[in-house]
């Protein structure tokens, strides 16, 4: 019996939305069967980051010769760096089986949606938070950045709000546990 491809999860929301905490909690459920995406950046690691677990971090020359090399399912220039999924990579984890999230930036998940031919393969699930002042508090206490990248991924949240219509389901994260409660029914609704 050939073994089931599983699907692609998108997870994408502002930055500072709570993603990263999320997809942590999701991990802990085994019957979820996850993988998760690591996306390549250009982007220089923040604490704790690690080179192939968190992202693949590369300079900006290595990126473009994956975009000339047509190797991204989507990829997208955010606030000055570069992220991007690699196909091969996700489909890899795919056929072995694994529903596999990925979380990337808005940008990145507009263009994956409207350019992905297997839809069906595919939930998109937008993170919002309770608020613009919640938001803007997690992302001050994350306290890695500069004033000016703070501004910067602020007013991209207020942009990226606009666009919450395009996912399949939109989730809103005031209380940890209960977002990840929503989004494990999300999961499991559409892997069974």
């Amino acid at each position: 019996m050939a073994q089931k491809k599983g699907k692609l999860i998108i997870l994408s929301g502002p930055s500072g939305v709570g993603k990263g905490a999320i997809i942590a909690k999701l991990f802990a459920d085994k019957s979820l069967n996850l993988a998760y995406s690591v996306s390549m950046t250009t982007r220089k690691p923040r604490n704790k980051e690690q080179d192939g677990i968190n992202y693949f971090f590369v300079d900006v020359s290595t990126f473009l010769n994956h975009v000339k090399g047509n190797d991204f399912l989507e990829y997208t220039n955010f606030i000055g760096n570069y992220y991007g999924t690699s196909k091969s990579y996700v489909l890899n984890l795919q056929n072995q089986g694994y529903n596999v999230i990925l979380e990337i930036e808005v940008d990145g998940a507009s263009q994956f949606l409207k350019n992905y031919e297997y839809r069906n393969d595919i939930m998109s699930i937008f993170i919002m938070p309770p608020s613009y002042q919640e938001l803007e508090q997690r992302i001050r206490m994350r306290a890695s950045e500069s004033e000016a990248i703070i501004e910067k991924r602020l007013n991209k949240a207020k942009e990226e709000f606009k666009v919450q219509h395009e996912y399949d389901y939109i989730v809103i994260n005031d209380d940890l546990d209960i977002a990840i409660k929503e989004i494990t029914d999300i999961i499991k609704n559409n892997i069974n």
